[in-house]
């Protein structure tokens, strides 16, 4: 069964990122530690033009942190922006993310005043994939902040402003990359980390492949966690008997073990697991 988006809400997404973007200095550009390559998009420049931006590899405490290094290099290497380990269970990044935006959006303060204009706060959003943990970076960044600023007056209506320090402002709603599909590996990983709505999936499928996955790279920690032998690849019918999963008859009841497996993996319950490797980076 094939994963399916709809056309209709990328180009949507689209039109409402770019009206957001036109009201920042700085965009901080999520992404899924576990899935970054898959989390990434590509053509993120034509939605963004050349606005600075600051890549929070986000989720990074369930993540390998093998992988998490080698991806953090790689990034910084393939797109020249500055990589940020972040995480949904800890705040100690924070004051990192908060520095490394006032010195990206400085030049853009500074042509004000060369213009003979006041100086004002830098102005920042977050962006990225659903589910990528975008709200909890907000969150985070309000939690230091002192003052709510409201609408800006000749600006829009709907952005609100948050006053981190007075020196950044954050829009206080996050801004959705539009989700492009293009190969049925990456909307697979996509719904692995939940980043696709369940109805555009069957979650025993994804499940399975997410399985297959896992066990491909990290054998013990899967099989360890749910007690199996693993000898070959396990079933997800093997799972369902393990956790004493049973319907009628003692069948193995495979929609709740998939249920199941796909929330232990989000909630990092498996282990410390990537999905990804690095590639090659291209001279």
């Amino acid at each position: 069964m094939a994963i399916n988006w709809y056309p209709g809400h990328i180009a949507k997404a689209e039109r409402k990122l770019k009206e957001q973007v036109k009201l920042v200095d700085v965009v901080f550009e999520v992404l899924d530690a576990r899935i970054p390559a898959s989390s990434l998009y590509d053509n993120l420049d034509k939605l963004l033009g050349n606005k600075p931006r600051l890549m929070l590899l986000n989720k990074s405490d369930v993540s390998d942190p093998d992988s998490n290094s080698k991806w953090m290099k790689y990034l910084e290497e393939k797109t020249g922006q500055k990589v940020i380990m972040t995480s949904a269970t800890s705040g100690k990044d924070i004051s990192s993310v908060i520095k490394d935006a006032i010195e990206l959006g400085r030049p853009e303060i500074e042509k004000l005043v060369a213009k003979g204009r006041l100086p004002r706060p830098i102005r920042a959003m977050v962006v990225g994939m659903p589910n990528v943990g975008k709200s909890s970076i907000i969150n985070k960044l309000i939690k230091t902040a002192k003052v709510k600023v409201g609408a800006k007056a000749g600006i829009t209506r709907a952005a609100q402003w948050v006053r981190i320090n007075p020196k950044l402002e954050l829009m206080d709603t996050p801004g959705i990359i539009p989700m492009k599909l293009d190969t049925q590996e990456r909307a697979f990983k996509l719904a692995m980390v939940n980043s696709v709505g369940e109805a555009s999936y069957d979650k025993i499928e994804v499940a399975n492949t997410f399985i297959s996955l896992v066990y491909e790279r990290y054998p013990q920690f899967f099989c360890d966690y749910y007690r199996l032998k693993c000898e070959t690849i396990p079933t997800i019918e093997e799972v369902a008997i393990a956790r004493n999963l049973l319907v009628t008859a003692g069948k193995p009841d495979v929609d709740r073990c998939a249920s199941l497996v796909l929330t232990d993996f989000r909630q990092g319950r498996i282990g410390r697991i990537t999905l990804e490797d690095t590639p090659p980076i291209e001279n």
